[in-house]
């Protein structure tokens, strides 16, 4: 279901609450204001009383604001949010939303959060980040998964923007890790490194562990066998591929708006 932006603005309730105002071509947004939109749009599905996967990212950070503002407005009442990073924790701890985890509420009835890449299946990459191990324990616990992406985050296989495929990996003998991850994908011309952060200094999730981001040349074949061959790598705790577990994507695109559900 495509939107286009004329239309969406003068009549969607997302883009209102948002702030934006109908604009004489879509020219006039800018893509954090798209971000927005769909962000809004999302928070659409959240009602009084839900648990809350809240995600992690600059889409996800707008639906987490729009959360809180809802329920300082009184128009949601009883959420209790479970953050998917520190970062997400500590936003929603300014904006009032009250948190828990997962031990206290194993089924959370709505994530919202938003993807690096997005297949014709609406599997997804997710982690370049960093919070891809605490996003999937939560997603993946979800009864409903809405994710949120602008056009450009639309690839034909995963790995094909030829940007990073994250693999979160303990520290003890990294380089080892890698190098068998690296081995694992040499048919796809894959090119693992650790990512760094300031001073080029390893980046540390909040797990306190490493990332391995893999670099693709071509396809990686067959998602779920690229999957197990990942996760039976002893070093591994979890990679960024999110497969089958999206329930509607909301990308933004000069088009407007286009609603994906599974």
């Amino acid at each position: 279901m495509a939107i286009p932006y004329p239309h969406f603005i003068a009549t969607a309730k997302a883009a209102m609450d948002a702030g934006l105002h109908a604009p004489s071509s879509s020219a006039m947004l800018s893509q954090d204001d798209l971000k927005k939109i769909a962000a809004y749009k999302a928070v659409e599905y959240v009602e009084s009383g839900m648990v809350l996967g809240l995600g992690t990212g600059s889409t996800a950070r707008h639906a987490v604001d729009r959360i809180g503002q809802l329920l300082r407005q009184g128009k949601l009442k009883d959420i209790v949010g479970i953050p998917t990073s520190m970062k997400t924790h500590d936003q929603a701890l300014s904006l009032g939303i009250p948190l828990s985890d997962l031990d206290a509420h194993p089924v959370v009835d709505l994530a919202i959060d938003g993807a690096d890449e997005v297949d014709p299946f609406l599997n997804l990459v997710k982690g370049r980040g960093g919070s891809l191990l605490r996003e999937k324990m939560v997603e993946g616990a979800c009864k409903k998964f809405v994710v949120i992406v602008d056009d450009s985050k639309l690839v034909n296989f995963l790995g094909g923007s030829g940007l990073a495929m994250p693999v979160e990996v303990i520290r003890f003998c990294w380089k080892f890790t890698a190098a068998r991850l690296q081995k694992l994908f040499e048919d796809a011309g894959c090119v693992a490194k650790l990512r760094t952060g300031e001073k080029e200094e390893p980046f540390v999730t909040d797990n306190g562990n490493y990332i391995v981001d893999l670099y693709f040349e071509g396809s990686i074949g067959d998602l779920k066998a690229a999957s197990d061959a990942i996760l039976q790598l002893a070093g591994v705790v979890e990679h960024g591929m999110f497969l089958d577990m999206a329930t509607t994507v909301i990308i933004a695109g000069e088009l407007g708006l286009t609603v994906k559900n599974k």
